[in-house]
């Protein structure tokens, strides 16, 4: 057997042996790694998961991936623009919305609220489909006095299927004024998008119906873009409708549309990351004085090796690769687990809210883990590779690095030093 195959054998030994021959501290430190690692992996398949999540649901119930706006007439879109829009290679679909602000009165109270006037393909897109969610009702608008209303509107105003409310819109007067305007609706159903804070004010009605409502000085038009590939073409095609659109018309991609709600959940998945990576630093250590430990204990080990010959190079090389394997079986073990508890974590949160519901039933109340009012339902599962294979890599870095100097420092011992000392 070669050096490094020898080298090789002796450190997965040292790794495996019995707990006696200095086993227990590097699996020790392996095991210390794999909890670490187990939260990093379940933040991070929490955490994209919770932004494609909302980011889906924004695109796809909100902004699309393209918004065309006209800029000199902020009118009815023209057909012909709209059928150009739509042919182009990557585009799923286009539809013109006017939307703005209105004051809707229900038999509870009266609220504020986001007013959409959308084309009815809209809601029947297959994007807009998976995401929107009937509660009540039913979602057709058949005339231009009928609405659907968000969860949340709904619950503030006391409202269900059936129920009349009254919406007051903003139209401009003859002299330039700005006059009220109330119209009586019949409520058809009621939606969720499945993230409260994003349907929390919708009302939403035929497109005909804001058209005669909501007067295009007050507010605002554009057609509404969806993309077969939102997340690789989005730029391209918009540089596309750019010049399909001409002068005049202003195109913009859903990065540009939601700049400061994507950053912000990118930063605070950095953040979370960032912290997490902390452990594994402090697991690093824990393989550093396991090395160390190792080191004390196989001093006879080291005598015996150098009088065969083997060079300090040699012996640093021996507990250099115990803690590289210490890392790997560390960083295996904990993305395993990780990866597992991650892939199950809407059943297992579930199950978490009943056991904590039951326990606590003697006082009351419902126990929530994940409130719906603020984050999503149901948490899509999403494994990003790339990332896990980096967190892996910078474990198995650290293990290395931590363990450098214990290792060095075995490599410089005299063998009849520690001959004369055992």
């Amino acid at each position: 057997m070669d050096k490094g195959g020898a080298s090789f054998f002796i450190a997965l030994r040292y790794l495996w042996g019995r707990a006696r021959e200095g086993g227990r501290y590097l699996r020790g430190a392996a095991a210390g790694i794999a909890l670490s690692l187990v939260p990093i992996i379940v933040t991070l398949i929490v955490a994209d998961g919770m932004i494609r999540g909302i980011t889906d649901r924004y695109l796809e119930l909100g902004t699309g991936h393209l918004a065309v706006y006209d800029y000199i007439e902020n009118g009815d879109f023209p057909g012909e623009l709209q059928e150009e829009i739509r042919s182009i290679e990557g585009v799923r679909g286009a539809w013109r919305e006017r939307q703005g602000l209105g004051i809707i009165l229900g038999t509870s109270g009266r609220t504020g609220a986001t007013v959409r006037a959308v084309e009815n393909g809209f809601w029947k897109d297959p994007g807009s489909a998976e995401f929107m969610e009937l509660i009540a009702g039913s979602a057709d608008l058949e005339t231009d006095r009928e609405l659907l209303l968000g969860r949340g509107l709904a619950e503030t105003l006391g409202a269900g299927p059936g129920s009349r409310v009254r919406l007051m819109t903003v139209r401009a007067g003859d002299e330039g004024r700005n006059l009220p305007r109330v119209t009586l609706f019949t409520v058809k159903g009621i939606i969720s998008s499945g993230y409260r804070e994003l349907d929390a004010l919708w009302c939403i009605m035929r497109y005909e119906a804001g058209l005669e409502l909501l007067s295009p000085e007050l507010y605002r038009s554009f057609l509404v873009v969806k993309l077969e590939n939102p997340y690789s073409a989005a730029e391209k095609i918009a540089g596309e409708a750019a010049i399909r659109s001409g002068p005049g018309f202003g195109v913009y991609t859903w990065k540009e549309l939601q700049q400061s709600l994507y950053r912000s959940f990118e930063s605070t998945r950095q953040l979370l990351l960032f912290i997490m990576a902390l452990l594994v630093l402090v697991a690093a250590v824990n393989v550093s004085s396991a090395t160390s430990m190792l080191v004390i204990e196989r001093q006879r080990d080291i005598a015996v090796l150098k009088t065969g010959g083997a060079s300090p190079r040699t012996i640093r090389n021996i507990f250099l690769q115990g803690a590289f394997l210490t890392g790997l079986a560390g960083a295996a073990a904990g993305t395993a687990l990780g990866l597992c508890i991650g892939f199950f974590i809407n059943p297992i949160i579930r199950g978490l809210e009943k056991a904590l519901t039951l326990a606590a039933s003697p006082w009351g109340g419902e126990v929530k883990i994940l409130d719906p009012d603020y984050y999503l339902e149901r948490i899509p599962v999403i494994i990003d590779w790339k990332t896990v294979l980096l967190i892996g890599l910078f474990t198995l870095i650290c293990s290395c690095l931590a363990s450098w100097f214990p290792a060095g420092r075995a490599g410089r011992l005299k063998p009849l030093d520690i001959l004369r000392r055992v």
